[in-house]
């Protein structure tokens, strides 16, 4: 069986041709994903082919998405593929913030060590492949910043046209920077995301546009290669649990269908269980996980959160994420902006440093620890989905005491570290330096 796009809703399994320009199941209006026969090599050959590409100077080899190639055998040239060198994320040791989690280890895989700098190139990558198989010649997305950062890069390299729609005034603008520096054509819309993709799903079927947002299944796939990565950096050894925020929850649904894969092909023994925190001004599937009826989320309307790149009020894919965090046995939690800010200065004392988003993840499992969730000696991996200079604003305006929240309530620099001004005077600032720290 080649591969194929089927419907993601158990009662249809609409099957349909992977050439098919498709985001959603036209039989029934599920989501789509992509599926394979299982690869041809047994789980030994697979981990020593992976481990080996390493050493390769050949472009797929050097990326951290298509050394796995394997996974996502979608593509019946590799002509087709877009890489930037995507992936090769580090796992970084974090012994400050799992204190303060209440843990007695914690790593991070950091997502932030991208090119574009957050999680979306590892999606971004197969979907710009898929646009070009398609013979696309313009991808457009709706974005509070990295993906639109992340598609505008890989339509550069790959001599599409990109066009980025974004909420107007709702954008970190150390994201809509690289939008622009990478050539992309950039529409401010007064709506916001949920009601801007809705508008763009209409314009891309009229104008033949691909549209690579998290509802396009390659992206999907491509998200996939995080999971693998980090179960080769680890030796093949599972962790308990592995920890991420929660936006349109994408990224939740490619990790499951990731570690589902991998434990069905026989490369790890167990599956980790996954844990999903959302800010709490943007938190549907936490209200949809604490609801007696599961069978459909309640939107946001208007939702809130200084952590942009989770700011969605109705997420496309919570049924996948629905089920992935079900089977894995998981946990959903929120977290609110001084949580979330306080977690990011914790990480940033580790010497690693993360966008807003990113922190939620450490604010979460701060809270299923109290809660007894995740036990003291669990082994936790937290994705870090986005790097430190995606938002500089934030992070002055923290550690300054001049931060807020959405609705104007001052966020408390808790771990704060205002700089200080001083003389042009050798002997005052020696006196300053000589001074044991408060």
């Amino acid at each position: 069986m080649p591969a194929e796009l089927i419907c993601f809703e158990r009662f249809c399994r609409a099957r349909y041709s992977i050439d098919a320009v498709l985001y959603n199941c036209p039989r029934c209006g599920g989501l789509l994903e992509v599926t394979y026969p299982p690869p041809a090599l047994d789980p030994d050959q697979l981990k020593r082919l992976w481990r080996e590409r390493r050493t390769s100077n050949a472009p797929l080899d050097q990326s951290g998405v298509w050394r796995f190639r394997e996974c996502i055998p979608f593509l019946d040239d590799e002509r087709h593929v877009v890489t930037l060198r995507e992936g090769n994320t580090p796992l970084l040791e974090a012994p400050r913030a799992a204190i303060y989690a209440g843990l007695d280890r914690l790593v991070f895989k950091h997502q932030g060590f991208n090119p574009t700098g957050s999680f979306k190139d590892n999606g971004m990558t197969c979907g710009a492949a898929q646009a070009m198989r398609l013979g696309k010649k313009r991808v457009a997305c709706v974005s509070t910043g990295n993906t639109s950062a992340s598609m505008a890069a890989y339509a550069a390299a790959a001599g599409m046209q990109a066009i980025v729609f974004i909420p107007h005034g709702n954008i970190s603008y150390g994201k809509l920077a690289q939008a622009l520096e990478y050539g992309a054509r950039t529409l401010q819309v007064e709506a916001n995301f949920d009601q801007i993709l809705a508008l763009v799903r209409v314009l891309a079927e009229r104008l033949g546009i691909y549209l690579l947002n998290s509802i396009n299944p390659f992206r999907i796939e491509g998200q996939k290669s995080i999971m693998v990565e980090m179960l080769d950096q680890r030796d093949w050894t599972p962790p308990d649990w592995v920890v991420l925020p929660g936006g349109n929850l994408g990224n939740i649904s490619a990790f499951g269908k990731a570690l589902r894969e991998m434990y069905e092909w026989k490369l790890i023994r167990k599956m980790p269980r996954l844990a999903v925190v959302q800010a709490e001004g943007s938190a549907p599937f936490y209200a949809l996980m604490r609801s007696m009826d599961k069978s459909s989320l309640k939107p946001v309307e208007k939702p809130e959160t200084l952590a942009t790149a989770i700011r969605i009020g109705d997420p496309v894919s919570w049924p996948k994420a629905l089920h992935e965090v079900l089977n894995s046995r998981g946990a959903v939690t929120k977290a609110s902006e001084q949580e979330i800010a306080d977690a990011k200065a914790q990480i940033g004392a580790c010497g690693i440093g993360c966008e807003p988003a990113s922190a939620a993840t450490l604010a979460g499992i701060r809270k299923l620890r109290m809660s007894n969730v995740i036990a003291e000696n669990a082994d936790v991996v937290a994705v870090l989905t986005g790097n430190l200079l995606k938002d500089p604003d934030y992070i002055y305006r923290y550690h300054t005491g001049q931060l807020q929240a959405p609705n104007g309530v001052p966020i408390h620099p808790t771990y704060g570290n205002q700089p200080t001004v001083v003389p042009n005077d050798a002997d005052k600032i020696a006196e300053l330096l000589s001074a044991r720290p408060a």
